[in-house]
């Protein structure tokens, strides 16, 4: 239910406590019980960075020669990252407001180059399959036709299928380090070699690894070649606000040179206001994420990053050790970084009833598809809860494989029939009605177990009259039935 607008101001406390209050249902990430969304480490950590920001709170980033403080600390923190991902003296960029606007600065900029430079108007860029979904974002955004590069044995990108991808429309390939569903480092390497010869530039996306990657690569890890290093890589995204531990609101999109960074910036000279230049997609820019990020770096430096890396290798290890030993269960590729994903490894085991288990026993667990899979996004503090974790999910194995009708309740049915079937428009079509309903007048609530979104005093009846999940099997099978 929504709250109106009162008539007159209320007491400070209280509008506190009932934010606070707000909160009670969300996922309970300060006990490491979620595995995706925050990056929370403790409360002395939040605190100091709450006092950062709230001291440029009001400052905005829109004009840079304005605000001088924030022109000082997206400085320093674009030399500190290009310095981690071994970038040449030439190396810039800029801060974004997260990963999705450093991926969609990265489409817009290539594409704007190879339309300069090249007179490309049908422009394409080339990505791997396990690409970020802001990248589809992106392509339906900015007109730039996908390409989808398959994956290896290994879930990596098939670097042997990309050369013959390559062609005249060509603005971008990409990479990532890792890519998000099922935490494998691309072949960078490879990819950089056949990007340089054919002169199309290559984006690291390391929204998630920008940040980690390095100072494991510090601790001894093994991990390939993914940053400037590369001959080829032309530009990386890393995320501040994700293994940088800065407070939601904190991306950077560096390139090679000015070259390629001057094709992403917008001016207008002849605007009524006066002549405007943004070097980003967001004009207001909230200063506070600046002083955060800022503030978190020199809060951590590189010996804290390192303990924190440690800390987070040490626990995907133990998380991949311990899932080896669950009988049912299977990692779906060797984890290279912080992420790893597990499937089944047993028919008998419908591991979308498994996430729903954990989710009962109070786990916030992502799923995945192609394959079917539970997700997790490993930080530091998770290295306390893993033993907690491993023995739920012994658990909630043997549940799923004691009643099989499991699979056939809650959002297991949902994210199995949402998963498979064919007619993937179909399901696009619902998913988009779902969500619609979610942002419709008084807001709704996403209800998985039925398949719908429902306003909170109407039960279901506005949206959800028939489960989705019903409807859908209804039209597959009509689809079917035609079809033979």
């Amino acid at each position: 239910m929504s709250t109106p607008l009162p008539s007159s101001g209320r007491e400070a406390a209280q509008i506190i406590e009932q934010l606070k209050g707000f909160a009670s249902g969300d996922p309970r990430f300060k006990e490491g019980r979620s595995w995706s969304l925050s990056y929370y480490l403790d409360e002395d950590l939040e605190q100091f960075q709450a006092q950062a920001y709230q001291a440029f709170a009001g400052a905005n980033g829109l004009n840079p020669s304005a605000f001088k403080s924030l022109k000082r600390f997206e400085n320093d923190i674009i030399a500190i990252t290009a310095a981690l991902l071994h970038g040449p003296a030439q190396t810039c960029g800029v801060m974004t407001s997260g990963g999705t606007e450093s991926c969609l600065l990265a489409v817009k900029t290539y594409r704007d180059l190879a339309a300069a430079t090249r007179r490309v108007k049908k422009p394409e860029m080339i990505i791997p399959s396990t690409a970020h979904v802001a990248w589809f974002k992106a392509s339906e955004y900015f007109g730039v036709k996908i390409r989808l590069l398959p994956l290896n044995a290994e879930l990596r990108a098939d670097v042997t299928q990309l050369e013959a991808l390559i062609n005249s429309h060509t603005v971008m390939i990409l990479g990532s380090a890792p890519e998000y569903p099922h935490g494998t480092i691309d072949p960078i390497e490879a990819m950089g070699e056949i990007a340089h010869r054919r002169g199309v530039p290559l984006h690291v996306d390391a929204c998630v690894g920008g940040f980690i990657l390095p100072f494991m690569e510090m601790n001894g890890r093994a991990l390939p070649r993914w940053d400037y290093r590369v001959r080829g890589v032309t530009s990386i995204s890393a995320d501040l606000h994700k293994y940088g531990f800065a407070t939601k609101g904190a991306s950077t999109i560096t390139y090679r040179s000015m070259d390629y960074l001057r094709h992403q910036m917008f001016v207008q000279q002849d605007w009524s206001g006066g002549v405007f230049a943004s070097p980003a997609l967001l004009g207001t820019r909230p200063g506070g994420a600046y002083a955060a990020a800022w503030a978190t770096l020199q809060y951590f430096g590189e010996a804290g990053y390192r303990e924190l890396a440690a800390r987070t290798s040490e626990a995907v290890d133990q998380l991949c050790a311990g899932i080896g030993q669950i009988d049912g269960l299977k990692l779906l590729a060797t984890p290279q970084g912080p992420l790893l994903a597990y499937g089944a490894s047993d028919p008998q085991v419908n591991i979308y009833a498994v996430g729903d288990q954990m989710d009962a026993k109070g786990w916030n667990v992502n799923r995945l598809q192609n394959p079917d899979g539970l997700h997790a996004m490993v930080t530091a503090q998770h290295l306390a809860v893993v033993p907690t974790y491993l023995a739920d999910l012994r658990e909630a194995v043997a549940a799923v494989r004691a009643d099989p009708e499991l699979a056939q309740k809650g959002s297991a049915a949902t994210y199995g029939m949402l998963s498979h079937v064919p007619l993937r428009g179909m399901v696009k079509r619902r998913v988009l009605d779902i969500f619609s309903a979610m942002y419709a007048p008084g807001g709704g609530e996403l209800d998985l177990a039925a398949g719908a979104a429902h306003a909170p005093d109407e039960p279901g009846e506005a949206h959800a009259a028939t489960p989705m999940l019903e409807r859908l099997m209804m039209k597959y099978v009509r689809w079917k039935s035609r079809r033979q």
